[in-house]
């Protein structure tokens, strides 16, 4: 699981992470937590969902000046 921290934009990340595959990654979205949102993901690489996910983010027009984090969630 990967936590998106993140004040603003919430439904816009969890729209995007959730239609989006990287390679053969996926994110399923599981629940919210004051600013936190969690995704589950099919791969064992948590750093690496972590990456794509904020590359992702920052990729988009609206993602490019938001600030937010995006780690592993244990």
């Amino acid at each position: 699981m990967i936590e998106i921290s993140s004040p603003t934009q919430q439904d816009k990340i969890i729209e995007l992470l959730t239609t989006m595959t990287a390679g053969d990654i996926t994110f399923t979205y599981k629940e919210k937590k004051g600013i936190a949102l969690y995704f589950e993901t099919n791969t064992d690489d948590l750093e690496e969902a972590a990456k794509i996910a904020k590359k992702a983010i920052k990729g988009e027009p609206w993602g490019s000046i938001l600030y937010f984090r995006s780690v592993p969630h244990h």
